[in-house]
């Protein structure tokens, strides 16, 4: 026994050749091309080998950490995300690469192609459940679209050997809908670049400089995020017209020019990112997230991990990152009134000093070195259990 437990260490030692197929890539920016990326870092630290397949965009990068990216056609769906589309070509492709495992990065129309391949050729898959785009269809007023879609997606992931979910809010979410292959595996956040030490007392005063409001505001109120109309970044509009806040908009999308005209008097600083995004993040008295279709809210663990308390949406993955009266608030976000007073609650609490110290370590322990150390744990166990399926089948 302790022999072949020996045996099983040195094994699960040795690298992977991994097959990464995402539906987002550079240069576009958001919660799955963050969490692709991170993990492409972490493997070429541990020497994984690796494969990407993204869709094609202007400017796409041909490498990334010194891994080839093979792009595919794709088509611009503008209200939600662009879609990568499925090549014949690419069953070759992946025999000749021949990984251990295929990592599929939020699936729709490529992933589900891959999946069935890898299925075909006995290839282990794990599945990353990371865009609610049934929710986004209905947000959009597609009510016969959210129903197809959520079956779709179901369908998707129940091809796959293991599906792993961002949230306790998603994994219920997909175990509703049918898939049965479910686990938890949430993100990681940079603790180093994200911490209240990123405080600069300047620039919040330089940020409370209103454009001829007055009296001057006492607090700095902000969001951060992609702008587009499923963000809900319009319900902010009871926050902008208080004078007694300052509403900045950190982000960019193709609702801006609208939420421009909706929230006359916030100021918009457009994409930022590293330190620049870090410094924003922690000047901030209150940070409010407003989007009802979240399966994680990566910007929300980012404004805790700066010490920086919270209101947020009491649906979808915000429920598991902030712990209601003790890091911020869990509310109905539509709510104006409700959003309002909770604002001024968080904003004038008396402990609130204590509110974002707990904020910090509700998540300082959730590296994205853990998170992907999680994850390659995850393949091996998922190779293993295909591998056991097969021998049954012999």
């Amino acid at each position: 026994m302790l022999e072949f437990r020996e045996a099983l260490e040195v094994k699960d030692a040795n690298p992977l050749r991994i097959l990464v197929v995402t539906e987002a890539f550079l240069p576009q920016v958001n919660g799955v091309t963050n969490s692709v990326l991170r993990l492409l870092e972490f493997c070429r630290s541990q020497g994984h080998q690796v494969l990407v397949i993204a869709p094609e965009s202007e400017n796409a990068p041909k490498e990334y950490c010194g891994y080839k990216i093979k792009h595919v056609p794709s088509i611009d769906m503008k209200k939600l995300i662009p879609m990568g589309l499925p090549q014949r070509t690419l069953e070759p492709f992946i025999e000749g690469f021949a990984p251990d495992v295929i990592h599929l990065a939020s699936p729709i129309f490529l992933g589900h192609y891959v999946a069935r391949l890898a299925k075909k050729a006995g290839i282990p898959t794990v599945s990353v459940y990371q865009t609610d785009i049934a929710g986004f269809a209905r947000h959009y007023g597609l009510t016969i679209a959210h129903a197809t879609l959520k079956r779709w997606v179901a369908r998707i992931h129940s091809t796959t050997d293991l599906t792993l979910a961002p949230s306790s809010w998603a994994c219920r979410d997909l175990e509703n809908s049918g898939v049965k292959n479910v686990k938890l595996w949430q993100r990681g956040v940079n603790i180093e670049n994200f911490q209240p030490s990123k405080f600069d007392a300047d620039f919040r005063s330089e940020l409370l400089i209103t454009r001829g409001r007055k009296p001057s505001p006492k607090y700095l109120v902000g969001y951060v995020g992609r702008l587009a109309n499923e963000k809900r970044v319009s319900d902010l509009e009871v926050i902008d017209r208080h004078p007694d806040f300052q509403l900045v908009i950190v982000g960019d999308g193709p609702a801006r020019v609208k939420l421009e005209n909706d929230l006359p008097n916030a100021i918009f600083v457009g994409y930022q990112s590293g330190a620049d995004l870090a410094r924003h993040v922690a000047a901030l008295d209150v940070f409010v997230h407003t989007g009802k279709h979240e399966t994680f809210c990566q910007a929300i663990q980012e404004a805790l991990a700066s010490g920086t308390v919270v209101v947020g949406p009491d649906t979808g993955g915000p429920t598991d990152l902030i712990e209601h009266g003790k890091t911020g608030l869990l509310i109905d976000t539509a709510n104006s009134h409700e959003l309002l007073e909770s604002v001024f609650t968080l904003a004038e609490h008396p402990a609130r000093d204590l509110m974002e110290e707990a904020a910090r370590k509700s998540v300082e322990h959730r590296t994205w070195d853990q998170i992907n150390e999680e994850l390659i744990k995850r393949y091996r166990e998922t190779i293993r259990f295909v591998a056991s399926q097969k021998d049954l089948v012999a």
